[in-house]
């Protein structure tokens, strides 16, 4: 007959097993306190007896050495029984006697950090001998017997764990062990997704089976997008490299939802820039970019651009923030600045602005991270492969009569680039280096053009002789109507309307020239 449970349960002996050593002798010692026997192995137990706390070697508890170099240390029936035997089970509490084997009531593991450990350049062995299996496997052994057993993953919660002993005498309650229990399996899929990620590598085309296992809290948001909403940031392990999510912040108040999104907008446009390049970025969209001779250049160019709008923005640049470009971003007011590195001086100078939001990302990347695109819906997630810009003038295809001149091609290219980062329907009036008027968000085309002549018009900027870029094909030629009556000499968009023919035709009536580059550029 099974006997009754009890909601709590007794620690007598804990098994310890952690690649980190802080916070191990502390553990261990607290643990010793209230009379708990102490099982451990290799470094763990090394630590432990270094700290002048009695500890018992796995290997002398199973009789089995250690084999392979220390690979297999835990992987013994003797150990595994102990974790999963049901303490309410009489033949399997039975069993455990009759073969010597001791009921252990805790498992605290701190695994091998694979995702430390497997970073760009390190080999494939070092990468595979990074991958814990018996820690996970013990682990895990406790959470499934957490009715019975206490599960405790990671140092970070030691302090959590001994809490509750003290104050139990040696005891925990089923509600804590359930807790902990959930935090492992959630701990054992991120390392396990961290692994699979490895695996397939940067050039894994096809969507995976499942998404998200491998996000880990960062941290939580000051709010979402609205104070009454709460947020909260999450990472991908070793994908976090020059982005805002790995980046450090340096000072300022405590991001929000929209600082995150506003400053990814922003980071991931100047980043597809070599030259020295600033962007304003607000309510995702841009609403100045710019390159120049020197980073301070690029970012007053960037405000000219809208500097109504840029008012209460956050700013990307794609170089060191230095002193010069720091005092010109401390004229006005901005929510948030991010930058590659940020040097002694430039810090010196935002600090006197104690609620800025600095932040450095360290070097940007190159191509984006191998994750996909994933959106939030009723009931589920939407993924995409990244919308990786790929641009090349030998793909593209003038359809005009008139070819566009070599100014017009370095107009057109930065115009291109910018609008890959402006909402859509989005329309981008530029200069070779910066841009002069941007529409964003608007549900017709031809709306987006007139704000962007709109916006250049109330900055005071000249539009005749600019390029417009347009995300979308253009459906009507009214959009070029309007756009040649403010100047506008060079068109770039992806072509494939039903109208293309009637859009060339109008081109070519008003002295255009208009290029198509078969791709294009929605961002919703």
């Amino acid at each position: 007959m099974t006997a009754a449970r009890s909601d709590r349960r007794s620690v007598r002996v804990a098994l310890v097993s952690a690649y980190h050593k802080e916070g191990l002798p502390e553990f261990a010692r607290r643990l010793a306190n209230l009379g708990i026997r102490i099982l451990s192995s290799g470094g763990s137990a090394a630590a432990i007896r270094g700290a002048g706390i009695s500890v018992e070697d796995i290997a002398t508890y199973t009789g089995w050495a250690e084999m392979l170099g220390g690979r297999v240390k835990t992987l013994h029936p003797k150990v595994h029984a102990g974790i999963l035997a049901r303490r309410d089970n009489p033949a399997q509490v039975e069993e455990l006697e009759k073969a010597g084997i001791v009921a252990i009531d805790l498992v605290a593991v701190d695994p091998y950090p694979f995702g430390e450990i497997a970073i760009p350049g390190a080999s494939e062995l070092e990468a595979m001998e990074a991958v814990d299996i018996g820690g996970p496997a013990l682990v895990r052994a406790a959470a499934k017997n957490h009715e019975f057993v206490v599960a405790v993953i990671g140092r970070e919660r030691y302090g959590e764990v001994l809490d509750v002993l003290e104050s139990c005498g040696g005891s925990t309650d089923l509600e804590s062990r359930r807790r902990w229990a959930a935090e492992v399996f959630r701990a054992t899929a991120r390392y396990d997704a961290d692994i699979a990620a490895h695996l397939a590598g940067p050039g894994e085309t096809d969507f995976p089976e499942t998404l998200g296992a491998d996000a880990r809290r960062s941290e939580t948001l000051r709010y979402g997008e609205n104070p009454h909403q709460r947020a909260a940031l999450y990472r991908y392990t070793g994908q976090d490299l020059g982005t805002v999510v790995g980046a450090r912040q340096v000072q300022g108040k405590a991001l929000s939802f929209n600082n995150v999104m506003d400053l990814d907008a922003a980071l991931r446009l100047v980043a597809a820039f070599e030259e020295p390049a600033a962007a304003i970025v607000k309510h995702a969209n841009p609403c100045g970019a710019a390159l120049g001779g020197s980073l301070s250049d690029a970012f007053r160019r960037a405000r000219r651009t809208d500097e109504k709008s840029a008012f209460g923005g956050v700013i990307a640049v794609n170089r060191t923030l230095d002193r010069e470009t720091a005092s010109a971003i401390a004229e006005f007011f901005v929510e948030a600045v991010i930058a590659p590195e940020v040097d002694r001086d430039a810090l010196e100078r935002l600090r006197r602005k104690k609620k800025l939001v600095l932040l450095e990302s360290g070097p940007l990347p190159t191509r984006p991270p191998r994750s996909c695109e994933l959106r939030s819906v009723w009931g589920g997630l939407v993924a995409q492969e990244w919308d990786r810009g790929d641009f090349s003038w030998d793909q593209v295809r003038v359809v005009t009569r008139r070819r566009p001149t070599p100014e017009e091609v370095r107009k057109l290219t930065f115009a291109w680039k910018v609008a890959r980062f402006v909402r859509s329907n989005a329309i981008v009036l530029a200069e070779a280096d910066r841009t002069v008027g941007i529409g964003a968000g608007q549900m017709s085309r031809v709306d987006s053009v007139d704000l962007a002549i709109r916006k250049a018009g109330q900055a005071g900027l000249e539009t005749r002789g600019t390029a417009m870029a347009s995300d979308g094909f253009f459906p009507f030629s009214d959009s070029l109507e309007q756009a040649a009556r403010a100047g506008v000499g060079a068109v770039i968009e992806p072509g494939g309307s039903i109208r293309d023919e009637d859009v060339i035709a109008k081109a070519d009536e008003l002295g255009m020239t208009m290029v198509f580059t078969g791709r294009r550029h929605f961002k919703h």
